[in-house]
């Protein structure tokens, strides 16, 4: 995974937490869900970028690189 992409991950995780936070103190239940959507988008991103990662590793052993 690219250093661009963890930090565009890690910074959709930390606006959702903040949302979520912030609809939470409010009483905002659609802010609330926004900031858990936006959480769990950036774990999937997470998740697909680490297969990416490994399957290029994989095809990097197999050339012998």
């Amino acid at each position: 995974m690219g250093l661009d992409d963890k930090i565009g991950n890690s910074a959709e995780n930390l606006g959702g937490k903040a949302k979520e936070a912030a609809g939470d103190v409010t009483g905002n239940e659609q802010l609330e869900a926004e900031g858990k959507g936006d959480q769990a988008k950036s774990k999937v991103k997470d998740a697909v970028e680490d297969v990416k990662d490994k399957a290029s590793e994989a095809v990097n052993k197999l050339k012998g690189d």
